[in-house]
């Protein structure tokens, strides 16, 4: 086997098995602890989790891997993640524990929650070794590396669990298999150890931070936005209500990942034309990526529309008797959050155009205008109309993140026009 298909094969199983570790999960655990306990797993696992990982990764992934001239040492990578993995922590407690001060806690949800926000911190620390691998030619290691701790990690929660019907055990025994998991098969494989200046190290990682923060603000608000409405049920509804939710939500990522690869070859083609100023070229690549997305769209819609009931159906069996006709009830709220993840598949398009406009300041404020109207209108909108009401606020955020962008989208077109006359 050549090194690129090695490459290929062992990363796009390490994708998958990352991508499939929450599906499976969301289901077995409601399955065997019950509707409450897999609330509690859900929200922790895919929404708290996922935004502290977004602290720890702090969008530097992308400038790790693409740096081959050695701009900066892996020390000085290993060093700034070890900062933002701490920050993480911090923010971790800070959450949990103001949720207790509230009262909206107690010591196991709250237990739990932190080990699972522990989990991904370990994950977003792990990156920083895989994105060294890569950067050093050995991407199919990455993938395995992705691959066997995280297959290890949720084998071992799902045996603890099945055996002890105990959600903390399972989930402490998966963070150490994390732990286990990232020496073995990120730490240990690197060739060599760290090399670190200790006398250019916070320069460097000042430099870094200073490089990548307005990139990870943007990611932050952006998923902020994404699990606002999870956020506000975990607050107002139920640890079951909140499970149910993200079974709900589920199908909508899938919207987004094929629209990325329907995309994502595009984007290349896109920045040339960007390039060469050839903005009537740049705009019909535009709009035969948004065309693209749009009939996806369509597609998947219609597919909820006939056959959501009886995937609905299908998912009340895989969790069990205790969620008959949990799911069902809710085929209006799981057709919002379709349309909803339609949306926001259609607003990536805008973000990708933006970015290659190199307009990152106006992707940020269109976030951040977002996010406020997020604060505002989640919990009251779930309050009134429960799952409903959550579903409702997704398809609305979404629709003013599409408006926003796309505004500044033609306002950068027009822009790339009038400087292509000059």
């Amino acid at each position: 086997m050549t090194d690129t298909k090695r490459d290929f094969l062992w990363n796009a199983i390490g994708s998958l098995t990352y991508a499939m570790a929450s599906i499976v999960l969301a289901f077995a655990v409601i399955r065997i602890a019950g509707a409450d306990d897999g609330g509690i797993f859900g929200f922790g696992f895919s929404t708290l989790g996922q935004q502290m990982f977004i602290i720890a990764y702090f969008g530097i992934r992308s400038f790790h891997i693409t740096d081959m001239k050695k701009q900066f040492s892996f020390g000085d990578y290993l060093c700034t993640r070890r900062l933002t993995s701490l920050l993480a922590v911090f923010a971790s407690f800070l959450f949990v524990g103001g949720q207790m001060v509230m009262g909206n806690y107690d010591l196991h949800k709250a237990f739990i929650l932190l080990l699972l926000a522990f989990y991904k911190v370990i994950d977003g620390y792990a990156d920083v070794y895989e994105s060294e691998l890569q950067r050093q030619g050995l991407l199919y290691r990455t993938g395995q590396s992705l691959a066997f701790r995280t297959g290890l990690s949720v084998v071992t929660l799902l045996s603890i669990l099945t055996l002890t019907k105990d959600l903390f055990a399972a989930v402490a025994a998966a963070d150490v298999m994390q732990l286990f998991g990232t020496y073995a098969f990120s730490v240990r494989v690197l060739r060599q150890a760290p090399e670190v200046d200790r006398s250019m190290v916070k320069d460097n990682i000042k430099s870094m931070l200073g490089s990548t923060v307005l990139l990870f603000l943007s990611v932050f608000v952006d998923f902020y936005i994404f699990s606002a409405s999870k956020y506000a049920i975990d607050a107002k509804l139920n640890d079951a209500a909140s499970g149910y939710f993200n079974v709900l939500f589920m199908p909508t990522s899938f919207i987004y990942l094929i629209a990325n690869f329907l995309i994502r070859p595009m984007l290349t083609k896109l920045a040339d034309q960007f390039a060469m100023k050839d903005s009537e070229a740049f705009k019909k690549t535009s709009v035969y990526m948004l065309k693209a997305v749009v009939l996806l769209s369509i597609v998947i819609i219609v597919g909820a529309l006939v056959f959501g009931r009886l995937g609905l159906w299908i998912f009340e069996l895989i969790l069990g008797a205790g969620a008959e006709g949990k799911l069902v009830s809710e085929y209006m709220t799981f057709i919002l959050l379709i349309g909803g993840g339609a949306l926001y598949a259609f607003a990536n398009v805008m973000y990708y155009i933006l970015v290659t406009v190199r307009k990152q300041f106006l992707i940020f404020a269109g976030y951040v205008m977002t996010a406020v109207i997020a604060v505002f209108s989640a919990e009251p909108m779930v309050r009134m109309k429960g799952m409903f009401g959550g579903a409702a606020n997704y398809f609305m955020l979404m629709g003013i993140l599409v408006i926003l962008f796309s505004v500044f989208v033609l306002k950068a077109v027009r822009e790339m026009e009038r400087e292509e006359k000059i």
